[in-house]
């Protein structure tokens, strides 16, 4: 009976199941195999929209109130699951830490915690909207979330605290709020990822610190590693990731201080700066 049991469950398996079964997963040939078939979207009519720490929400009153107002006349169209940065709070912490001597994954949880406060203030902001503020764990709700209320604010700094990777230079975590926010995207397969920011989008330079630097409006992650430039506007990761992207193979950046801008690129209007994968 037992034999015939293993029998109907060998017939079962396909050809894929029985090489991971019996297989090793640092195999290459077998690890091939599972991209076989294209990964489904989960939430594609959903759009991500992150917004900055030290570039947004560090503004105060004048910048996110009318952003706040903004994303509320948006929620009977689009909906929106809203990460939030750290900031300048996360960057202190990361300087104490630093000089305390702390590694790597106890300053990811400093960070995760900064980036927490910022999406509560969001949270009570969007709250007589009966917008919900969700954490890691709650991620599976996100469908009900959005199809009864529009929206979901999550903190955008991904959950990995103390199994953080090591970077290649220094001890600050190289995932942060813009990766876990970009990775939501990536695996729930939004329609969009959109960054807001306090500059109209990826320059050549600092707008801030250089007058010359130029607009950049679209452009392919390889062309621009082969810049070079010194300073991104997005976190590197995020475009390391893209390359080997299934679902959000480009992100949108935006100046959030212009009234508007997120309503345009929710609508799908060519604002800001485009970077996609090849």
């Amino acid at each position: 009976m037992q034999n015939t049991v293993l029998d109907q469950n060998n017939e079962l398996l396909s050809g894929l199941s029985k090489s991971l079964i019996s297989g090793s997963l640092s195999d290459r040939n077998i690890l091939a195999e599972t991209d076989k078939y294209p990964t489904i979207s989960i939430l594609p009519d959903a759009f991500v929209v992150k917004i900055g720490g030290q570039s947004f929400i560090d503004r105060g009153r004048s910048a996110v109130f009318p952003l706040i107002e903004e994303i509320g006349e948006n929620l009977d169209t689009h909906k929106m699951i809203i990460g939030t940065g750290g900031g300048t709070r996360a960057r202190h912490g990361y300087s104490v830490g630093l000089d305390l001597g702390l590694p790597t994954g106890v300053l990811s949880v400093l960070g995760t915690f900064v980036s927490m406060q910022n999406a509560r203030m969001i949270h009570y902001l969007l709250a007589k909207h009966g917008i919900p503020f969700i954490e890691p764990v709650q991620f599976p709700q996100l469908p009900l979330y959005l199809a009864e209320r529009g929206a979901a604010v999550f903190f955008g700094m991904p959950p990995y605290t103390f199994w953080h990777e090591n970077p290649a230079i220094g001890r600050i975590p190289p995932h942060r709020t813009d990766t876990g926010s970009y990775l939501i995207s990536e695996v729930f397969g939004t329609k969009d990822m959109i960054f807001i920011k306090d500059e109209e989008g990826l320059h050549t330079a600092d707008p801030k610190k250089d007058r010359n630097a130029k607009l950049i409006s679209k452009i392919s992650v390889a062309e621009l590693k082969a810049l070079d430039l010194q300073d991104v506007i997005v976190e590197r990761p995020v475009l390391d990731m893209m390359e080997n992207a299934k679902n959000r193979r480009s992100i949108r950046i935006i100046n959030g201080l212009v009234k508007g801008n997120l309503t345009r690129a929710l609508n799908g209007e060519d604002v800001g700066t485009l970077i996609y994968a090849d």
